[in-house]
């Protein structure tokens, strides 16, 4: 069983100037889940983040060890919920959490729609010129849900899956997405995925219709 810890943020402003929800608080008991995602969770810069196909990010726990690793002088900062998530769990990662999954929560549904896509503005939150970079790179991304369906959620109340809706596991898309050369076979595998976010149907589309990936550096480093 796959009980969350549950963590909301309200927006706070941050060195470079521009407003950000990655700092989150843990939630205890039950809160409410809306088409946007948890009560009182707020998002910046609506065009990158939040909408009702990126409503909650889900973080592995276990990837912390990892960062603690690569950054011992910063250890104390990667523990939960430093990457802005919503959802901490042990047991689910890229690789055994697939696109277009739908979770029951509580009394909610939810669907996996994309990975999360790491921007420049994780480098500011850990003073680390390129963990953007370093975390697209190494897969540990995490991913995003849309709300299927409202309700009561709560972390005492296990994530469990009810449908299963395609092949393709987050590690996969953030391999197709990331780290293969362009491959229009995998771009449209990608596109027939249930669920698949707005953000990302577009991406692949785009690629498919110019025939080339897309500039990658002013999302990870802002540039």
């Amino acid at each position: 069983m796959h009980h969350p810890e549950v963590y909301i943020g309200t927006i706070q402003p941050y060195e470079g100037g521009r407003p950000s929800g990655i700092a989150k608080r843990q939630v205890d008991g039950a809160i409410k889940l809306t088409p946007l995602g948890l009560e009182g969770d707020e998002q910046a810069e609506k065009s990158y983040h939040g909408g009702p196909d990126r409503a909650l990010c889900h973080y592995p726990r276990e990837h912390y060890a990892h960062w603690r690793e690569q950054f011992p002088a910063q250890a104390e900062q990667f523990s939960a919920p430093a990457f802005g998530e919503n959802i901490s769990t042990l047991g689910l990662t890229e690789h055994n959490v697939f696109m277009g999954d739908i979770f029951r929560w509580g009394e909610a549904l939810i669907q996996v729609t994309q990975p999360r896509s790491p921007c420049f503005k994780l480098n500011y939150h850990f003073e680390i010129d390129d963990i953007s970079v370093l975390m697209q790179q190494s897969g540990r991304c995490g991913w995003l849900y849309r709300v299927v369906s409202v309700g009561a959620v709560s972390g005492d109340r296990p994530l469990e899956l009810v449908t299963r809706n395609s092949d393709i596991s987050v590690a996969e898309a953030i391999g197709i997405a990331w780290h293969m050369p362009f491959d229009e076979e995998q771009y449209r595998r990608l596109l027939a995925v249930a669920g698949l976010s707005a953000s990302w149907s577009k991406t692949m589309l785009t690629r498919i219709t110019t025939g080339r990936i897309e500039n990658l550096n002013r999302r990870l480093l802002g540039r």
